[in-house]
């Protein structure tokens, strides 16, 4: 069987082999999709999921909330640490951040020092995700609030406390003063009780001056960031409940195609007695496969 890709599973079948009691509850910090459709788009479509999503630009929410779905809400929180900060409103809309942007590591790099150029500031109250009533907690957390990530996952320890997956972006080189490297948030990430599982998405960037073929972001092998993955620990089936284990099932055959840790939770749930024995099988038996 070929490697799967969220674009080729069928997206009912799993559905109807777990049967969940409800729509998984995902959570989107730094809801705005300037880097391309998120990674549950599939589960939105068909109907798997219910999505509440934080944005703090007023422009940008005003288009989340334009092209919502039945399914989708949108606050206009930014999420921290629960106290007053300035919002660095950058000339590239994907970089404003609560933190400062570090000048010397923005050279580092083809095109940052433009893009990551201070245009205005703007004070704002941040809200801890703990303290956010109006919300249940979520299954799945993504997040991409340019380097405020930490601040999330230190003050939404209790809401995070029975997720499954978390997608973040993380930082080989940090781009602001304060944020932390892929080190301290894999070493938090663990202690929260999720193990790495993918790279969503890798992102290497040429080391200024140089510019290859005519495209100042035509990266060689410099890594930069990357949107990684954590999943709740796998190893044994008592670390989940039944219900957990099915919404992890969901979110990693829909937002990952991963067939591997969808059929662990399905082993995990047949060991449980939450799943006919042979519903593996029947997994397996509606994954699509290529022709002879």
């Amino acid at each position: 069987m070929d490697p799967l890709t969220p674009d080729s599973l069928t997206p009912d079948s799993l559905a109807a082999i777990l049967a969940p009691q409800r729509r998984t509850a995902i959570l989107d910090v730094g809801a705005n999709p300037i880097d391309g459709d998120p990674p549950y788009k599939r589960m939105l479509a068909a109907g798997l999921c219910e999505v509440t999503g934080f944005e703090p630009q007023p422009e940008a929410l005003a288009r989340l909330n334009e092209k919502a779905g039945p399914n989708e809400r949108y606050l206009p929180h930014a999420l921290g640490d629960g106290t007053a900060r300035t919002l660095q409103v950058c000339a590239l809309e994907g970089m404003t951040s609560l933190l400062v942007p570090d000048t010397a590591h923005l050279a580092l790099f083809n095109l940052f020092p433009i893009w990551g150029d201070v245009k205005a500031r703007i004070p704002v109250q941040t809200r801890r995700l703990d303290d956010i009533a109006e919300i249940a907690p979520p299954d799945f957390l993504k997040m991409d609030i340019q380097g405020s990530e930490r601040d999330v996952l230190e003050h939404g320890r209790e809401k995070l406390a029975a997720a499954v997956a978390i997608q973040t972006e993380m930082s080989f080189i940090p781009l602001y003063q304060g944020q932390p490297t892929l080190g301290e948030m894999d070493t938090l990430l663990r202690g929260m009780g999720f193990l790495p599982h993918c790279f969503a998405e890798m992102k290497v960037w040429p080391l200024a001056p140089l510019v290859v073929g005519g495209q100042p972001n035509r990266g060689l092998r410099q890594l930069l960031e990357a949107d990684m993955v954590y999943v709740r620990d796998f190893t044994r089936a008592a670390n989940m409940t039944p219900e957990q284990w099915k919404h992890l099932a969901l979110i990693a055959h829909h937002c990952y195609g991963s067939a591997d840790l969808a059929l662990r939770c399905i082993d995990m749930l047949m060991e449980l007695g939450a799943l006919p024995q042979g519903s593996g099988q029947r997994y397996l038996d509606s994954l699509p496969r290529k022709p002879n």
